[in-house]
């Protein structure tokens, strides 16, 4: 790579920053955007898009071409980092009947979220089939359908994970999929937060909430997303280094990105040696297995110690942030106004099925907090894992209920068998009609609902 390329490069995160900028300074000033709880890389995306020639057809701000290109492959890689911090600091132990409890409910809440995915699987697949038959004119591509699962239960950084794939697959659609997951996870987020605080309100007015009693103002810097009060800003986490030694969080971006390096040298490895099987596995997946056993090598050493879950958390947020903004800022827009129809379609039946399924099940296997534990449930399923927080947060401000623990674990279960199980439903999209997707998709719901309700037994019994 020469300088110019790294200059051009620099120039691209530049540009991307100052977007970041502009979104948290809409956010701020802007009351709609206070109250969707959008992040600051959304709102700034869509600014950079707005404003931009793809837009405006060459006219707005003149941004390169190669930027636009550039920004459109961000996601792709950015997500490795992301997806590699997903196992780095699991910790998995305990015993006794509350530990068994626990669990239990963690499984509860793994099977819900896995399987109101699932769900969105079939109502895109549906979709899919039914604008099919009645509007063969849109042409609609082999996996188109997919991306409401992907961007509703995945949010944007899905987006780069399977623009990232298809591409690696060499489908010549892979940008549109890209942007079409991209809309999806907006609708996703934006819905997901106006449908979850009426929700709230109308269960706190009817006292189904256990802590909150009625329905309240939201604190004005959750809404601006910034604290003003020194004394009650977070701490970014612990500082497991010294940093005479190396900084606390180079440390940990040095482990993730140890484990991308080693993640990229066994795909290409199983590449060049034309490995049957292990050829098509995407990168993140290699990330993901690799981590979970430079994971267990850090705790089998005793190494605990040194990993900060927070930190790693924000490492993964900082490429979370660049990923969206990159992505929405390079959404092909006339591409995806192609198949507006079909997406609204499956985005509506989204919203009813994954609100309904959410709170149903949730009432019918949890005795305590069944609503908050549905509406956290259901904030992950529209949006991404900090929209569910959110939601939770409100119900819940200072986390007196065990939700937050059994929702963050099972979340992070859900991650893992997400990811692993990528490849297998697209190659069912490719190779396999509707009644042999249908039937697999069904097959995994089932699934999701027997671990539901198994789990669901065994809680009951150790109560």
């Amino acid at each position: 790579m020469s300088s110019a390329m790294l200059t051009e490069l620099m120039y691209c995160f530049c540009v991307l920053s100052v977007l970041l900028l502009v979104g948290v300074f809409l956010r701020g000033i802007v009351p709609l955007f206070r109250k969707l709880f959008l992040p600051a890389s959304v709102i700034g995306g869509f600014v950079g898009l707005l404003a931009g020639p793809i837009i405006w057809q060459g006219g707005g701000v003149p941004f390169p071409k190669e930027w636009i290109s550039t920004w459109a492959l961000l996601p792709g890689i950015l997500i490795v980092p992301v997806v590699a911090c997903v196992p780095l600091g699991m910790k998995f132990g305990g015993g006794g009947r509350s530990a068994g409890k626990t669990s239990a409910n963690i499984i509860k809440m793994f099977g819900i979220i896995f399987g109101l995915s699932v769900a969105q699987m079939i109502i895109g697949l549906c979709v899919r089939e039914l604008f099919t038959v009645t509007q063969p004119a849109l042409d609609l591509y082999p996996t188109f359908g997919f991306e409401l699962s992907q961007g509703f239960a995945g949010g944007h950084g899905t987006a780069g994970v399977l623009g990232s794939f298809y591409k690696g697959l060499d489908l010549p659609y892979w940008e549109i999929a890209q942007g079409v997951t991209t809309t999806t996870a907006t609708f996703g987020i934006v819905g997901g937060m106006i449908i979850g605080i009426i929700a709230i309100n109308i269960a706190a007015r009817r006292g189904v909430t256990v802590v909150l009693k009625k329905p309240g103002d939201i604190p004005i810097d959750m809404g601006k997303g910034f604290q003003r009060e020194l004394s009650r800003q977070n701490s970014l986490g612990r500082e497991t280094t010294y940093n005479s030694s190396i900084e606390s969080i180079s440390f940990h971006l040095a482990i993730v990105l140890t484990g991308c390096g080693i993640a990229f040298i066994l795909m290409n490895m199983a590449k060049t040696y034309k490995i049957p099987g292990l050829m098509q596995i995407p990168i993140w997946a290699y990330s993901i297995v690799v981590m979970f056993g430079v994971n267990f090598l850090i705790s089998k050493l005793g190494l605990d110690c040194l990993i900060d879950t927070k930190t790693k958390s924000r490492i993964a947020g900082v490429c979370s942030d660049y990923a969206i903004v990159a992505a929405i800022a390079s959404l092909p827009v006339r591409a995806i106004m192609q198949y507006i129809m079909p997406i609204l379609v499956m985005v509506v039946l989204g919203y009813i099925l994954t609100f309904s399924l959410s709170m149903l099940i949730c009432k019918r296997v949890f005795d305590n907090a069944w609503f908050e534990r549905g509406i956290a449930a259901f904030g992950t399923d529209t949006g991404v894992f900090l929209t569910g927080l959110l939601l939770l947060k409100i119900c819940d401000p200072d986390y007196e209920l065990p939700v937050l623990n059994d929702y963050s674990v099972g979340f992070s279960f859900t991650s893992v068998t997400g990811f692993a199980l990528l490849p297998v439903s697209v190659n069912f999209l490719l190779h396999s009609g509707f009644g042999g997707n249908l039937l697999y998709m069904g097959g995994s719901l089932a699934i999701a609902l027997i671990v539901i309700f198994c789990a669901d037994r065994i809680s009951r019994r150790m109560a």
